[in-house]
């Protein structure tokens, strides 16, 4: 063991020379769901930075599988800056996730889809969680392993900005399918995409795609698409890291003020289609 070794191994990769070295096996960092629980697919939702709407390319994905005819849940990674009850309508006040013996249930939304969160344990929504990395790394397992997740057809894990402690217990502990990466039109898409897609290399897991979240807006009256980032270069990034561009989504104050409502099922969102249907045929070309 180095001399710079916590011990807690929870928080360091497969390639860490100190890994298993007490047993001399490779540590296992998966975890299992709770007996009777079923998840057949999970995607995690990522970006190497915050405030270029994981939360929002999580619920739109969560609710166009659910319109499909899919079961979906959202397990919500993002512990100390939880969005997903508030733009489902499901903001908690310790009163939301009940226990069936040790196991939590997951609030449903209005159509369905079956959410965990920080937010929804809290006595208060705006109680902050002042909590040292392995303890929310801790808390995304618990998620995972420790609810009950009724026949999900498709799970969206909402991450934290990022690669941290998080993304990398995520990556390890989850059975994850595949990434798809968040970003936005500005200068520094390029750096934000490269860092995802080298964390997903070092961790052997694919990246179905990109979505690019405030690609433009239309205007009402013309139809006139407005790049208020410059014109987007998201597809040059995409062909750079040999992906496909998931979707484009507009700035729209009707889906705004919908998320703000906790109605972003309701939000119109054909622009996540091709999303949709790329994840499925994926899912079918591995034979899941």
């Amino acid at each position: 063991m180095s001399e710079e070794c916590s011990g807690n191994c929870g928080s360091c990769g497969e390639d860490c020379p100190s890994a298993g070295t007490n047993n001399s096996q490779p540590v296992d960092f998966s975890a299992k769901l709770a007996e009777g629980s079923k998840v057949k697919h999970v995607y995690a939702v990522m970006s190497g930075k915050g405030g270029v709407g994981k939360s929002l390319v999580t619920g739109l994905l969560a609710s166009a599988f659910q319109k499909k005819g899919y079961n979906t849940a959202i397990l919500d990674a993002d512990i100390t800056g939880p969005s997903i009850p508030m733009a489902f309508g499901v903001e908690g006040y310790g009163l939301d996730v009940t226990m069936d013996g040790n196991l939590m249930m997951p609030v449903r939304s209005m159509n369905g889809t079956q959410i965990i969160s920080a937010n929804l344990l809290l006595q208060h929504n705006t109680d902050p969680i002042i909590w040292r990395g392995a303890l929310i790394a801790s808390a995304v397992k618990q998620f995972w392993s420790e609810t009950y997740w009724e026949d999900v057809d498709y799970m969206f894990v909402d991450m934290p900005p990022g690669t941290g402690d998080v993304p990398l217990t995520v990556f390890q502990s989850l059975p994850i399918d595949g990434i798809i990466v968040v970003t936005s039109p500005q200068e520094l898409v390029s750096m934000i995409v490269t860092k995802a897609v080298n964390m997903a290399e070092k961790m052997n897991l694919p990246i179905v795609g990109i979505v690019e979240n405030m690609s433009y807006v239309e205007c009402p009256d013309c139809g006139k698409k407005i790049y208020l980032f410059g014109e987007s270069h998201i597809e040059e990034v995409a062909k750079e890291h040999n992906l496909s561009v998931l979707a484009q989504i507009p700035i729209d104050p009707k889906m705004a003020e919908l998320v703000d409502a906790g109605k972003i099922e309701y939000a119109t969102a054909d622009c996540m289609d091709r999303a949709v249907s790329n994840i499925i045929a994926i899912d079918k070309a591995v034979g899941k």
